[in-house]
């Protein structure tokens, strides 16, 4: 079964730092692209980060540019997503996904995507 695994998430200060992690099971990461997508409560889901399968070049939604980064261990089949400087607004279910087909261009499209993790929970206390 294909499937990624998130984990990382909690409960933080503005202000605080978090690290997610995103695990490949069943299948070879190297050969993905991958991204992260948030939804806040009430919210539609939005594309975070993604980093390509080819040279690892990165993308970032213009609300976290600055504060999150990407980056992937192929040899530990693990995508990484460094949140520092969190605010209240970054609150929500925080997903990773993987697209064999997936170009830079439109990486931070939900469509680009076809294997999806269940999601982790951040929370971010003001």
């Amino acid at each position: 079964q294909l499937q990624f695994v998130e984990s990382g998430g909690g409960l933080v200060q503005s202000g605080g730092s978090l690290r997610l992690s995103c695990t490949a099971s069943g299948f070879t990461l190297d050969n993905y692209a991958v991204g992260w997508f948030r939804q806040g409560p009430g919210k539609e889901r939005e594309g975070v980060s993604c980093i390509t399968k080819s040279d690892g070049s990165t993308r970032y939604a213009g609300s976290v540019k600055g504060r999150f980064t990407i980056s992937r261990d192929n040899a530990r089949h693990t995508v990484f997503l460094q949140m520092n400087n969190l605010k209240p607004e970054d609150t929500g279910i925080y997903y990773c996904a993987g697209g064999r087909s997936t170009s830079y261009t439109f990486c931070l499209g939900s469509e680009e995507y076809d294997i999806w993790g269940q999601g982790t929970q951040v929370t971010v206390s003001s």
